[in-house]
């Protein structure tokens, strides 16, 4: 009875582990890594025909991403999950998959001049498509027989609709053990989706640690604190632009519009329209809209049974194509555009920023997390300029934050979460969260009496003996003792080169549908660019 880490050991993203019991190999999650790449994620040990099953706590790239992948390379097994995280991987991994083409497109451009090898994409949108025949969806509460001597539940956690902590009940010879992985805790308290529900037994936790070491504090009152933004905002003249991750985060912002809408918070401005320019995010919102209601809190029910759609106010216009996406600016009343990504790093929001970020009577709302060296954290920080599609744009709207979103649990509802497992389980593996953060938690739980350990990306474990088996990869990629400074800033700074390069991929890929001129004119600025630097 082993586990191997893979992925999302030390670092939040590219969630994967292998659990190997009764000569069969399951693994839990199979996630893309995204964002600052500390520790080389380890290769799958094992064929990828060999894998007999696999458990996804929920759809989020980082947990989902290389699940195409996967199956390209040969797994035909069953992926167990809720129904509502099927859905949404539907289309999420397609949304990926077109990322991923639009990006071997772009290379092989450049290596067929060079006379490079043509690059091949992690995975295609057919790939993507095949992939989901695999899916078989369950609900929460349910015990599944997967193989012989491994069962599973999947319990709501709260974090995503349809995410979910998983229960492993193990029978290998004569040993049985319980094996909880947590999944993405959620936060308490949030809209639409139920608070975690919390394991009461297990002998070997795996659980994350996003925010281990720090407080959401005091939780805000979002509805009038949005007011306040809309009124202040419309009384200038202005519109408010937020930037917000497609699935999950524009939900919750629609709900939260409803209410303003509904106890008529903004006096004077009643009528003002509300639009989501995001394809994925439209999807992902008709997907809230046909889930089963056990997946909502008790409030969302209360009104989905009184017959009120609780993330549609009056005024709402969703844009789905190119053309209603551009009428957005044409339209000359004070609204709300809620767009895509979240980070202002792709996608049309860049569009919406162009519009408006030099207007001083403008809003721009963030209400998620700002990742370093994302275009959203310079606005957050207070860059005075950016540059949008070649051009320099004037900061002159009000940037502005609404603190206390997450769909993470922070350091107290961490431990709330495991300290409801009585008694303490023999074994505790933190992952998902920064390279300190691992450590700190762990550290914590420690002092409270668990036995605590942070793997590494490779580490295995004996889950009867407790033995460490294999030590994993503590080597960060980056050179942490170069002897010159200047070697140093030179190897930053061509860092932000290659992931400049990634973000005008991800641009390139947002644009599939636009004018044939805008696209031209996109494709000569870019081949101008090239022509300078290809030295």
């Amino acid at each position: 009875m082993k586990l191997t880490f893979l992925g999302a050991a030390h670092e939040v993203t590219g969630s994967c582990a292998l659990l190997t019991v009764n000569e069969k190999h399951i693994l839990i999650d199979c996630g893309m890594e995204q964002g600052p790449d500390l520790y080389e994620n380890q290769p799958l040990p094992i064929a990828a025909g060999d894998v007999d099953a696999l458990l996804l706590t929920h759809a989020h790239i980082d947990h989902s991403g290389k699940i195409p992948l996967l199956c390209k390379e040969g797994f035909h097994g069953p992926i167990y999950c809720t129904s509502a995280t099927a859905n949404l991987c539907d289309i999420m991994l397609r949304d990926s998959a077109h990322i991923q083409e639009f990006e071997a497109e772009w290379r092989n451009r450049k290596a067929l001049r060079a006379g490079l090898p043509e690059y091949v994409p992690l995975y295609t949108v057919q790939d993507a498509v095949n992939a989901m025949k695999q899916f078989s969806p369950c609900e929460y509460g349910e015990i599944i027989p997967i193989c012989d001597g491994v069962s599973v539940r999947f319990s709501d956690v709260g974090h995503l609709l349809g995410s979910a902590t998983i229960e492993i009940w193990v029978q290998e010879e004569e040993e049985t053990k319980t094996i909880v992985f947590s999944g993405d805790i959620g936060n308490t308290n949030q809209p639409l989706l139920n608070d975690p529900c919390y394991p009461t037994q297990a002998d070997v936790v795996i659980m994350e640690s996003t925010y281990g070491n720090r407080s959401h504090g005091p939780r805000p009152d979002y509805v009038n604190d949005l007011a306040k933004v809309l009124r202040d905002t419309f009384d200038r003249g202005g519109n408010v632009v937020v930037p917000c991750f497609a699935v999950g985060r524009t939900q919750e912002m629609l709900y939260f519009l409803r209410q303003v809408k509904q106890n008529r918070l903004i006096k004077g401005h009643e009528g003002f329209p509300v639009y989501v320019d995001s394809p994925l995010a439209v999807e992902a919102t008709g997907i809230f809209h046909n889930s089963q209601w056990n997946y909502f809190d008790s409030e969302t029910r209360r009104l989905l049974e009184e017959g009120i759609d609780p993330i549609r106010c009056p005024g709402l216009k969703l844009a789905v194509t190119t053309e209603e996406s551009q009428a957005i600016n044409s339209d000359k009343r004070c609204k709300v555009i809620l767009s895509a990504s979240g980070m202002c790093e792709a996608g049309r929001i860049k569009h919406h920023l162009k519009h408006n970020l030099w207007r001083p009577e403008c809003s721009i709302l963030f209400v998620g997390y700002q990742a370093v060296g994302t275009l959203g954290r310079s606005l957050v920080e207070g860059a005075t300029e950016v540059r949008l599609f070649g051009e320099k744009i004037q900061v002159r709207a009000q940037i502005l934050q609404l603190p206390g979103m997450s769909g993470h649990a922070d350091r107290e509802g961490l431990l709330q979460w495991i300290e409801h497992i009585q008694p303490k389980p023999a074994q505790v593996y933190v992952n998902h969260g920064g390279d300190e953060v691992c450590d700190e938690f762990a550290q914590m739980l420690c002092e409270r009496g668990f036995d605590a350990k942070a793997p590494y990306p490779g580490s295995q474990y004996d889950l009867v003996t407790g033995e460490v088996l294999e030590q994993g990869n503590r080597v960060q990629k980056q050179l942490e003792d170069e002897e010159e400074t200047g070697a140093s800033r030179a190897s930053a700074v061509f860092q932000r080169l290659v992931q400049a390069g990634k973000r005008l991929m991800t641009v390139i890929s947002h644009n599939r549908g636009g004018a044939n001129k805008d696209l031209a004119k996109f494709a000569d600025q870019i081949h101008a660019l090239c022509e300078k630097w290809d030295r």
